[in-house]
């Protein structure tokens, strides 16, 4: 079983009390997963919120059927599969693929989601720490996609024209 002192070093549990965290540590599994071992799939139910403890998760969607692109990377830390925490039906909206070891603490979407209507509190806290991960990976696809935009030929040519 996973450790209080392990928990307190993921950055979305930090708002969290011990008494809080002691409730959640039951729920958390340990996963672990060697380089490119797929830890879920775009599409895929999202049943399991994860928790990187080691390692590197990279973020990653399908462009075409034979590549993949990179959106962005987990660190030790931070957290991933935000998705088991909405409202069902939820599906992943990326890939999340290891890179070298890593492991993962996982929670089960709706245990933690009875857990969180149980207790307004916990569910406050967390729900603060999924709204700042919305907000950065929205930040860094609006810059993505700005930079991206910025370089294509056909928006360039006309301020220089």
């Amino acid at each position: 079983m996973v450790e209080l002192e392990e928990l307190k070093k993921i950055f979305i549990l930090k708002r969290l009390t011990d008494p809080m965290l002691e409730r959640i540590k039951p729920l958390v599994t340990v996963k672990r997963f060697r380089d490119r071992d797929v830890v879920f799939r775009e599409g895929e139910e999202a049943t399991e919120f994860h928790m990187l403890y080691s390692g590197l998760i990279l973020l990653e969607m399908p462009i075409s059927p034979v590549m993949d692109i990179t959106l962005g990377t987990i660190k030790p830390g931070y957290s991933f599969g935000w998705s088991a925490l909405m409202p069902p039906p939820t599906h992943y909206t990326t890939h999340a693929i290891s890179s070298g070891n890593s492991e993962v603490f996982c929670l089960p979407g709706k245990e933690l989601q009875t857990m969180m209507d149980e207790d307004p509190e916990l569910g406050y806290r967390l729900l603060r720490g999924v709204v700042n991960i919305l907000k950065k990976r929205l930040e860094r696809r609006t810059e993505q996609f700005l930079k991206t935009l910025k370089s294509h030929p056909d928006i360039q040519k006309p301020f220089w024209e």
